[in-house]
């Protein structure tokens, strides 16, 4: 007995690779809930193509070949991207599983992720050098979001970036009942760059400044204290929630997945459009996406993509942005007076000035004993999301006393004017942008070289057309100063 005994022990030393070769990751692992997050995304079925297989199977894999690799594979592969890179890109069964994660239980998903970096990463890139920091940060929205910008985790962080509530606030981000910023692509990376950049001044270690970022700096903080005044990641680690002693593996194993993909067999999707595919205008008047839809020709569905930030598919006003693709832009900016003409007879029919007031006020609420979210929703006309998505509600709900911010539309006194008349000026308005719509089919584009003398007026008056409109066809101002042996595009409806 004794001897079996020993010799169990004896195995257990010895051969501790093959007893526990791999760590799992746990099934509620907020990681892996985030990937789960894009099956659930319909609209981007109809944004990617099918990645061509044969294009890009470098390594002659069978199609359902689903490759594993020796350990000393994973590590060389990392330890080339570590020489360039100021993180500490180590290997280890906890790197091991989340790598596993993304090329052997979520490879579908993996392919979607590609897809949404060639939409996202461009941005990313330009925010992180423009703040100095380092390029594969751009990685950190893969494990937050899955790249989702309407991704939500359970505890109410939103956006790319995972925002909490008080933490986007912090960093400039409004949360309205009309905006949600967190999930505006733009303003939530900037606000990701200015929280990294700080969280960096505390800790000085790029891997602790990703713990911190996910944890918050005063558990990083504890955590040091607790370990006897360590400094390292891997060091405070066991002293870490249990969420962030995966956080910083997870990182890794997006740095690695993210470049080697395709050692994995797996094949991008492609996305129908990419982040230079796509402008951005200001928008000065409040407008619908059904209002967008009609008058561009774009389903509502890709306007709420490319917008995540708009919680009603209303654009309020106060300068808020458009983005769309940069064919639909110049569509918008060359009739422009005629779509917000359009806007602005929509705002006297009865039938839609509720929809359209973006107008709301801010009430503070003081929890009384007996409330709850249900019961304080009710009251103001919201839902509990909404009351959660305003204020910092965690695990343990709200109590008397708290204070919850709540947004509610002012009833507007517009005039009722009658329904009929709104239809037909919304007629009218469509039926002159769509007679000023190019169908690319019919147009020729032709080329005109500036001359001395020449200006952007006489050039348009030259070809019998707008100023409006060669500014549009060259994304330049109407104001643009015309350059001797400048090449301006005009273009021609057969």
């Amino acid at each position: 007995m004794k001897k079996g005994l020993i010799y169990l022990i004896y195995l257990l030393f010895e051969f501790p690779i093959v007893m526990f070769s791999q760590t799992p990751v746990l099934e509620d692992d907020p990681i892996a809930a985030m990937l789960d997050s894009l099956y659930n995304k319909k609209i981007l079925e109809s944004f990617f193509h099918k990645g061509n297989f044969n294009k890009n199977n470098k390594f002659h894999f069978a199609p359902d070949s689903v490759p594993r690799y020796e350990d000393y594979v994973y590590e060389t592969r990392l330890a080339k991207l570590n020489v360039q890179s100021p993180f500490d890109l180590v290997y280890n069964l906890h790197v091991k599983g989340y790598i596993e994660l993304y090329t052997i239980k979520k490879r579908e998903l993996l392919s979607r992720l590609i897809a949404l970096s060639h939409l996202y990463y461009p941005l990313f890139e330009q925010v992180l050098d423009k703040y100095n920091l380092p390029l594969e940060l751009k990685h950190l929205a893969v494990i937050e979001s899955a790249l989702n910008p309407n991704a939500r985790s359970r505890a109410g962080a939103q956006g790319l970036w995972q925002f909490m509530y008080p933490t986007g606030k912090l960093f400039g981000l409004k949360v309205t009942s009309f905006v949600d910023e967190r999930c505006d692509p733009y303003k939530s990376t900037v606000a990701a760059a200015e929280y990294l950049r700080y969280l960096y001044g505390i800790f000085k270690d790029w891997q602790m400044v990703l713990a911190a970022y996910n944890a918050g700096p005063g558990a990083i903080s504890k955590a040091i204290r607790r370990s006897g005044g360590k400094t390292t990641y891997w060091e405070i680690r066991p002293y870490l929630p249990r969420e962030t002693q995966g956080y910083v593996p997870a990182f890794i194993a997006a740095n690695y997945v993210m470049n080697y993909y395709a050692e994995h067999n797996i094949v991008p999707a492609v996305p129908k459009k990419t982040y230079f595919e796509l402008d951005t205008i200001v928008i000065k008047d409040a407008m619908t996406f059904e209002q967008i839809s009609q008058l561009l020709d774009v389903p509502v569905e890709e306007i709420a993509y490319f917008n995540p930030q708009y919680r009603k598919n209303i654009i309020p006003e106060g300068g808020y942005t458009l983005t769309l693709p940069k064919d639909k832009i110049a569509l918008f900016l060359s009739n422009e007076e005629e779509i917000y003409a359009f806007v602005q007879s929509q705002k006297k029919n009865p039938l839609l000035v509720e929809q359209l007031n973006t107008q709301e006020e801010k009430i503070v609420h003081k929890v009384r004993r007996g409330e709850n979210l249900k019961t304080i929703a009710k009251k103001y006309g919201v839902t509990v999301q909404d009351l959660k998505t305003w204020n910092f509600i965690g695990r343990r709900g709200i109590r008397p006393g708290k204070q919850l911010i709540i947004y509610r539309p002012v009833k507007s006194t517009t005039n009722q004017v009658v329904a009929e008349k709104t239809v037909e000026v919304k007629k009218s308005i469509r039926d002159s942008v769509e007679k000023k719509s190019i169908d690319k089919q019919e147009v020729n584009e032709i080329y005109h070289i500036v001359k001395k003398g020449e200006t952007i007026y006489s050039i348009a008056k030259k070809y019998n057309v707008s100023v409006k409109e060669l500014a549009g066809w060259n994304n330049i101002s109407v104001q643009h100063k015309a350059i001797i042996g400048e090449k301006l595009v005009i273009k021609r409806v057969n």
